[in-house]
């Protein structure tokens, strides 16, 4: 992605990679009952993960698949915008104890159906399903696994199926990024540990809720969920070491302690992990950004973008902050514009924008951005803020206060 292209990214058609590439499309809920979305989401959720850990493979991250859900589309237009040649869809009815799942690979350039399957098993059997249907699709692709690669990402994390099912619940909350969300997906978290207290994802998962309460400014004592995000690190790789998103947890404690080695380690241990990860690769760009490596961040937040051409706003939070620090203004305004129009009101973007205006010598739109930071948290003071932002170089965090002061944000 050019910098001209920062705003229109998401409408090119992407080239294929070099490798088999995938896009698995949301299952059908053919239950009849909308309060069972959060199976069959978090079914596909479960095939997409274990599949993004096969590194010869291309798969596009879970918010770019599920832009489609519930729209009829052709694959033909879903391989043109994301960019793979194939595709992957299926149905999901649950009843009861019992459950059936349909999947079927399509070629995307073509429309071939290169294979189809009906599974109709006991809901205890749910996990021997997703192993069924991701080796039909190795097998398909003719992919060789690299020894040793752990593909079965659900293998062995929970026997307790009413865990895993509060687990999907949770995700389902956690992932509409709302204050009100995020505290009901923390209760459907604690509702699976209490349940299985040795099942990790759920550790990991309650974990990040707390630092999404940080990171929003929804936490009313940012240190407490701070340190309850770090404890409950630590106890995911205490149960397991294999889990990206644990690895990605860890790094943002580290740099929050301004721990800035490890931090970048532990960052890229999380997309070795996961080597299709858009996720572990924003969180690894960034910590490069607050370690004084916004050029190196930048390529990496691209690769990530290229895995998730449809992705969150934060992602292009991340892509505002990283060209404001390497000093492209112009380009970091475009980047936190796309952020506002998917999580508006957000002080960091707002905060970013006011920067920028300041450094491109426009102070009415910079005042305009000061009203509505103060009209979000009106207590809003740079001594505050100074502390919250974990910046190696000492110049990167003078600079950029230096540009809020200016604009009229008290201190």
């Amino acid at each position: 992605m050019t910098d001209e292209s920062l705003e229109s990214s998401m409408n090119e058609e992407l080239e294929l990679p070099d490798k088999p590439s995938i896009a698995v499309l949301p299952f059908d809920n053919m239950s009849g009952d909308p309060n069972q979305e959060y199976f069959s989401d978090g079914i596909t959720e479960q095939i997409i993960t274990g599949i993004s850990r096969i590194r010869d493979l291309f798969v596009i991250a879970r918010n770019s698949s599920f832009s489609y859900k519930g729209k009829a589309v052709k694959v033909q237009q879903v391989g043109r915008e994301l960019g793979v040649r194939y595709v992957l869809e299926g149905s999901v009815q649950k009843s009861g104890e019992r459950v059936r799942i349909t999947a079927q690979l399509i070629d995307a350039q073509t429309g071939h159906h290169m294979w189809a399957e009906n599974y109709e098993r006991d809901l205890k059997d749910i996990f021997a399903i997703q192993d069924e249907i991701t080796i039909k699709l190795i097998d398909a692709l003719n992919l060789k696994l690299i020894e040793g690669e752990q593909w079965r990402n659900w293998e062995g994390q929970t026997q307790n199926i009413k865990a895993f099912l509060y687990t999907l619940q949770g995700f389902e909350y956690l992932y509409r990024i709302t204050k009100e969300d995020n505290f009901h997906a923390r209760k459907f978290f604690e509702n699976a540990i209490e349940l299985y207290p040795n099942y990790p994802t759920p550790y990991a998962a309650l974990g990040w809720s707390y630092l999404t309460d940080i990171f929003f400014g929804w936490s009313e004592s940012p240190l407490e969920s701070f340190e309850k995000a770090e404890k409950l690190a630590q106890k995911t790789l205490s149960l397991s070491d294999s889990l990206d998103f644990a690895h990605s947890l860890m790094s943002q404690i580290y740099l929050y302690k301004r721990q800035y080695d490890i931090a970048i380690e532990t960052a890229k241990q999380a997309t070795i992990l996961n080597p299709n990860g858009a996720n572990a690769y924003t969180w690894l760009g960034f910590t490069l950004i607050f370690a004084g490596r916004s050029t190196e961040a930048i390529s990496i937040i691209n690769k990530a973008i290229r895995l998730n051409p449809f992705p969150p706003g934060h992602f292009y939070l991340f892509f505002g902050l990283a060209y404001r620090v390497a000093g492209k203004y112009v380009e970091a305004l475009k980047a936190y514009k796309i952020a506002l129009n998917d999580i508006p009101n957000a002080l960091l973007v707002l905060l970013g924008m006011t920067s920028c205006y300041i450094n491109l010598d426009r102070p009415i739109e910079a005042q305009e951005t000061v009203a509505e930071v103060l009209k979000l948290s009106p207590d809003f003071s740079l001594e505050w803020y100074t502390v919250t932002m974990p910046f190696k170089n000492q110049s990167d965090l003078d600079n950029y206060i230096k540009s809020l002061r200016k604009a009229g944000l008290p201190d």
